[in-house]
C-alpha cells in the first residue's frame, strides 16, 4: 500500500488529537519516575510537540497551526460532553455515578487548564519553530526542534500545573507548585532531547514519495 502525503498529514492529525485526549483522560493518574511524582500524561505531551514540529518543517507555520485549532475544537467539545455526562441521571440498576463523577469531574478542571495551557504552548510552539526556520534559512532541524519545544513545554507546564492545582488544597502554595512544576518540565526537556531522531525520521517519511 503506498501512502501519500495526505493520507500521511492526515495521519499525524489523527495522532496528535489521539495524544491530546489520552492526555486529558489518563492525566488524572500520578506515578513515580526515578522518585519524582509525574502524570502519566507526561507521555503524550511530547508526542504533540513531535507532530507539530514536523507538520510545521514539511507543510508550513499555517497547517500546523491549523492542527493546533482543530485539535482546541475537539477538546472543547470534549469538555462539554464530560460535564453533560456527569449531569445527566443514572439509571437505577448503574450504581456507578460517584466513581465516574469522581474520574472525570476531577477531569474538568484539569481539561479547562489543559486547554489553556495547550493553546498558548502550541501556537508559541509553532512561532517560535517557523521563527527559529527563517533565521537559520532552513538549517538545523535539531536545533530549531529542541530550542522551541523547550520553551513551550515549560509554558505548558507553569500554565497548566498553576490552574489546575493552584489552592486545590493547603499545601499547593506557588511555591510547592514550582516545585512541581521543574522536576516535571526537565523530564519534558529529556523527552524532547530523545524525540530529535524522531523529528528527522517523520520529515523524512512525510516528505518521501
Amino acid at each position: 500500500m503506498v501512502l501519500s502525503k495526505d493520507f500521511k498529514t492526515d495521519l499525524l492529525l489523527g495522532l496528535f488529537i489521539g495524544a491530546l485526549i489520552l492526555a486529558n483522560t489518563l492525566g488524572t493518574k500520578i506515578t513515580t519516575l526515578f522518585g519524582v511524582r509525574v502524570s502519566v500524561g507526561i507521555f503524550f505531551v511530547p508526542i504533540m510537540f513531535l507532530v507539530t514540529d514536523i507538520i510545521a518543517e514539511v507543510h508550513g507555520k499555517q497547517r500546523a497551526k491549523n492542527f493546533v485549532y482543530v485539535a482546541l475544537i475537539i477538546m472543547t467539545f470534549g469538555l462539554f460532553m464530560i460535564y453533560v455526562s456527569i449531569i445527566l441521571p443514572a439509571n437505577s440498576t448503574w450504581g456507578n455515578q460517584d466513581a465516574f463523577a469522581s474520574i472525570f469531574g476531577a477531569t474538568l478542571r484539569m481539561t479547562i487548564a489543559s486547554i489553556i495551557a495547550f493553546s498558548l504552548s502550541q501556537l508559541h510552539d509553532v512561532w517560535a519553530f517557523d521563527l527559529l526556520k527563517r533565521k537559520t534559512k532552513g538549517k538545523y532541524l535539531w536545533l530549531r526542534n529542541n530550542v522551541s519545544t523547550m520553551i513551550s513545554q515549560f509554558i505548558d507546564t507553569t500554565v497548566f500545573m498553576f490552574l489546575a492545582f493552584y489552592h486545590v488544597a493547603p499545601k499547593f502554595t506557588v511555591q510547592f507548585i514550582f516545585s512541581l512544576i521543574i522536576p516535571y518540565w526537565l523530564f519534558k526537556v529529556l523527552f524532547a532531547l530523545i524525540d530529535t531522531p524522531f523529528v528527522y525520521a517523520g520529515v523524512w517519511w512525510l516528505k518521501k514519495k
